[in-house]
Protein backbone atom coordinates (compact mmCIF):
# COMPACT_ATOMS: atom_id res chain seq x y z
CA UNK A 1 0.00 0.00 0.00
CA UNK A 2 1.68 3.27 -1.07
CA UNK A 3 1.22 5.55 1.94
CA UNK A 4 3.32 8.18 3.69
CA UNK A 5 5.27 6.82 6.65
CA UNK A 6 7.00 8.72 9.45
CA UNK A 7 5.88 12.00 7.88
CA UNK A 8 5.92 14.04 11.11
CA UNK A 9 9.04 15.44 12.73
CA UNK A 10 9.81 14.49 16.33
CA UNK A 11 10.00 17.27 18.96
CA UNK A 12 12.41 20.00 17.86
CA UNK A 13 12.06 22.63 20.59
CA UNK A 14 11.40 26.28 19.88
CA UNK A 15 7.89 26.28 21.36
CA UNK A 16 5.98 29.40 22.35
CA UNK A 17 6.16 30.22 26.05
CA UNK A 18 4.06 28.07 28.38
CA UNK A 19 1.98 31.14 29.25
CA UNK A 20 1.16 31.59 25.56
CA UNK A 21 0.32 27.91 25.09
CA UNK A 22 -1.88 27.96 28.19
CA UNK A 23 -3.71 31.14 27.15
CA UNK A 24 -4.39 29.80 23.64
CA UNK A 25 -5.58 26.40 24.87
CA UNK A 26 -7.88 27.89 27.53
CA UNK A 27 -9.30 30.34 24.96
CA UNK A 28 -10.17 27.37 22.73
CA UNK A 29 -11.75 25.61 25.74
CA UNK A 30 -14.05 28.59 26.28
CA UNK A 31 -15.59 27.91 22.85
CA UNK A 32 -16.46 24.28 23.70
CA UNK A 33 -20.17 23.55 24.08
CA UNK A 34 -21.31 20.54 26.11
CA UNK A 35 -24.03 18.07 25.24
CA UNK A 36 -27.30 18.72 27.15
CA UNK A 37 -26.97 15.29 28.81
CA UNK A 38 -23.50 16.09 30.22
CA UNK A 39 -22.64 18.36 33.16
CA UNK A 40 -21.57 21.95 32.59
CA UNK A 41 -18.00 22.18 31.40
CA UNK A 42 -16.80 23.81 34.61
CA UNK A 43 -13.33 25.21 35.20
CA UNK A 44 -10.17 23.64 33.78
CA UNK A 45 -7.59 22.37 36.24
CA UNK A 46 -3.91 21.72 35.57
CA UNK A 47 -3.01 21.39 31.90
CA UNK A 48 -0.97 18.34 30.89
CA UNK A 49 1.17 19.00 27.82
CA UNK A 50 2.28 16.25 25.45
CA UNK A 51 5.35 16.03 23.18
CA UNK A 52 5.06 18.20 20.07
CA UNK A 53 5.05 16.92 16.48
CA UNK A 54 5.55 18.94 13.30
CA UNK A 55 3.93 18.17 9.95
CA UNK A 56 3.22 20.17 6.79
CA UNK A 57 4.73 23.38 8.15
CA UNK A 58 2.91 23.39 11.50
CA UNK A 59 3.89 22.22 14.97
CA UNK A 60 1.20 20.69 17.20
CA UNK A 61 1.39 20.67 21.00
CA UNK A 62 -1.42 18.48 22.41
CA UNK A 63 -2.92 19.00 25.86
CA UNK A 64 -5.53 17.65 28.27
CA UNK A 65 -7.08 19.12 31.42
CA UNK A 66 -9.67 17.78 33.84
CA UNK A 67 -12.46 20.14 34.86
CA UNK A 68 -14.01 20.60 38.29
CA UNK A 69 -17.21 18.95 36.98
CA UNK A 70 -15.41 15.70 36.12
CA UNK A 71 -15.10 16.19 32.36
CA UNK A 72 -11.85 16.11 30.43
CA UNK A 73 -10.83 18.81 27.99
CA UNK A 74 -8.50 17.78 25.19
CA UNK A 75 -7.02 19.63 22.25
CA UNK A 76 -3.90 21.20 20.87
CA UNK A 77 -2.12 24.46 20.16
CA UNK A 78 -0.48 24.67 16.74
CA UNK A 79 1.83 27.24 15.20
CA UNK A 80 4.18 27.88 12.29
CA UNK A 81 7.69 27.11 13.59
CA UNK A 82 10.54 29.56 13.17
CA UNK A 83 12.78 31.88 15.13
CA UNK A 84 9.56 33.37 16.49
CA UNK A 85 6.62 30.93 16.42
CA UNK A 86 3.69 32.50 14.56
CA UNK A 87 0.20 31.90 13.16
CA UNK A 88 -0.92 30.36 16.46
CA UNK A 89 -4.16 28.38 16.39
CA UNK A 90 -5.79 26.31 19.13
CA UNK A 91 -8.57 23.70 19.08
CA UNK A 92 -10.33 21.95 21.98
CA UNK A 93 -13.19 19.57 22.75
CA UNK A 94 -14.27 17.55 25.78
CA UNK A 95 -15.25 14.04 26.81
CA UNK A 96 -17.18 12.69 29.80
CA UNK A 97 -15.24 9.39 29.46
CA UNK A 98 -12.20 9.59 31.70
CA UNK A 99 -9.61 6.94 32.54
CA UNK A 100 -10.58 6.91 36.23
CA UNK A 101 -13.94 5.40 35.23
CA UNK A 102 -12.42 2.77 32.93
CA UNK A 103 -9.97 0.46 34.71
CA UNK A 104 -10.07 -1.82 31.65
CA UNK A 105 -8.34 0.78 29.46
CA UNK A 106 -4.76 0.01 28.48
CA UNK A 107 -4.17 3.44 26.96
CA UNK A 108 -5.98 6.75 27.36
CA UNK A 109 -5.97 8.27 23.87
CA UNK A 110 -7.22 11.48 22.27
CA UNK A 111 -7.11 12.26 18.55
CA UNK A 112 -8.04 14.86 15.97
CA UNK A 113 -7.64 15.03 12.19
CA UNK A 114 -5.34 17.93 11.26
CA UNK A 115 -5.07 17.52 7.48
CA UNK A 116 -5.07 15.16 4.53
CA UNK A 117 -2.55 13.24 2.47
CA UNK A 118 -3.54 12.57 -1.14
CA UNK A 119 -2.58 9.19 -2.54
CA UNK A 120 -3.19 7.23 -5.70
CA UNK A 121 -6.60 7.07 -7.35
CA UNK A 122 -7.93 10.15 -5.59
CA UNK A 123 -7.81 8.52 -2.16
CA UNK A 124 -7.11 10.76 0.82
CA UNK A 125 -5.68 9.67 4.17
CA UNK A 126 -6.81 11.58 7.26
CA UNK A 127 -3.61 12.86 8.88
CA UNK A 128 -4.43 12.33 12.53
CA UNK A 129 -2.77 13.76 15.62
CA UNK A 130 -2.88 11.17 18.42
CA UNK A 131 -1.80 11.79 22.00
CA UNK A 132 -2.17 9.74 25.12
CA UNK A 133 -1.00 8.04 28.27
CA UNK A 134 -0.15 4.33 28.57
CA UNK A 135 -1.88 2.58 31.47
CA UNK A 136 0.72 -0.25 31.46
CA UNK A 137 3.91 0.82 33.21
CA UNK A 138 6.29 -1.33 31.13
CA UNK A 139 5.43 0.46 27.87
CA UNK A 140 8.35 2.30 26.26
CA UNK A 141 7.31 2.92 22.64
CA UNK A 142 4.06 3.46 20.76
CA UNK A 143 3.51 2.79 17.08
CA UNK A 144 0.72 3.77 14.71
CA UNK A 145 -0.21 0.82 12.49
CA UNK A 146 -2.23 1.23 9.30
CA UNK A 147 -3.07 -2.35 8.45
CA UNK A 148 0.27 -4.14 8.64
CA UNK A 149 2.28 -0.99 7.94
CA UNK A 150 3.92 1.01 10.73
CA UNK A 151 3.33 4.65 9.79
CA UNK A 152 4.64 6.42 12.90
CA UNK A 153 6.51 5.67 16.11
CA UNK A 154 7.34 7.61 19.27
CA UNK A 155 9.03 7.02 22.58
CA UNK A 156 7.01 7.57 25.72
CA UNK A 157 8.25 10.76 27.39
CA UNK A 158 7.22 11.48 30.96
CA UNK A 159 4.38 8.92 30.70
CA UNK A 160 3.00 10.66 27.58
CA UNK A 161 3.26 10.20 23.83
CA UNK A 162 2.26 11.91 20.59
CA UNK A 163 1.90 10.43 17.10
CA UNK A 164 0.87 11.99 13.79
CA UNK A 165 -0.11 9.44 11.17
CA UNK A 166 -2.34 8.74 8.16
CA UNK A 167 -5.67 7.07 8.91
CA UNK A 168 -8.77 5.88 7.03
CA UNK A 169 -6.94 5.11 3.79
CA UNK A 170 -7.89 2.41 1.29
CA UNK A 171 -10.50 1.05 3.76
CA UNK A 172 -7.74 0.58 6.35
CA UNK A 173 -7.82 2.22 9.78
CA UNK A 174 -5.25 3.11 12.40
CA UNK A 175 -4.44 1.13 15.49
CA UNK A 176 -2.11 2.36 18.24
CA UNK A 177 0.21 -0.31 19.62
CA UNK A 178 2.01 -0.02 22.96
CA UNK A 179 5.35 -1.87 23.05
CA UNK A 180 8.00 -2.66 25.63
CA UNK A 181 11.69 -1.80 25.23
CA UNK A 182 12.27 -4.97 23.18
CA UNK A 183 9.47 -4.10 20.74
CA UNK A 184 6.98 -6.68 22.03
CA UNK A 185 3.33 -5.59 21.75
CA UNK A 186 1.68 -5.01 25.13
CA UNK A 187 -1.62 -3.45 24.05
CA UNK A 188 -3.56 -2.54 20.89
CA UNK A 189 -6.04 0.33 20.73
CA UNK A 190 -8.33 1.26 17.83
CA UNK A 191 -9.25 4.91 17.31
CA UNK A 192 -12.81 3.81 16.67
CA UNK A 193 -15.62 2.78 19.00
CA UNK A 194 -16.15 -0.96 19.05
CA UNK A 195 -19.65 -2.04 18.07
Amino acid sequence: MPICRFAAEPPQGGLPSEDTLKAEFLAACLKVETDPDDPDLGTAGDIHWFPDRTWSGRTYVPATARTDTGLELFGYVSFAPGDEPGEIYAWADYTPDVADDHPEWQMDISQEVVGGWRGAGGQVAAMTLIWGVPMISSGRIVTAELGRVTVDEAEIEGERFTLLAPDAYDDTFLEVVLRDGAGNALAHESLYEEE
